[in-house]
């Protein structure tokens, strides 16, 4: 479990974006509760708001905000006393994804029909 870290989500896209939270913020919301061994369903919490209480010890929090022309930043936040780590990946160009989408075809060529993903294509699996 996440017992020592607070675990917080947030993610940052352009005003125009339709889905929240982004893919890439709910792909890391399912990686983070595989590795805590929390649910999203029981575990993770949208926004905040009002006097909700204090914050339950396995919660992960999960923050969308929307604006202006930004491509796509995230961030995980582990939070403990005295201390906190932030991982962020900020996105300032949507050619980042066409270089990603254009190694992918290339690493399809010849390959087998069937289901793939991009740990296959960066050879992680």
């Amino acid at each position: 479990g996440n017992d020592r870290f607070d675990i917080e989500v947030t993610e940052m896209h352009h005003r125009h974006k339709i889905d929240a939270p982004s893919g890439t913020a709910r792909r890391l919301l399912e990686i983070l509760n595989e590795e805590t061994g929390t649910s999203y369903e029981d575990d993770v919490t949208h926004g905040r708001f009002g006097i909700i209480g204090e914050r339950p010890s396995r919660q992960i929090g999960m923050h969308t905000l929307r604006g202006g022309d930004v491509v796509g930043d995230h961030t995980v936040l582990f939070a403990a006393d005295g201390e906190r780590v932030e991982l962020t990946h900020k996105a300032s160009s949507r050619m980042t994804f066409a270089s990603g989408a254009v190694r992918a075809a290339l690493w399809l060529r010849g390959k087998p029909a069937g289901l793939y993903d991009m740990q296959d294509v960066l050879g992680l699996k």
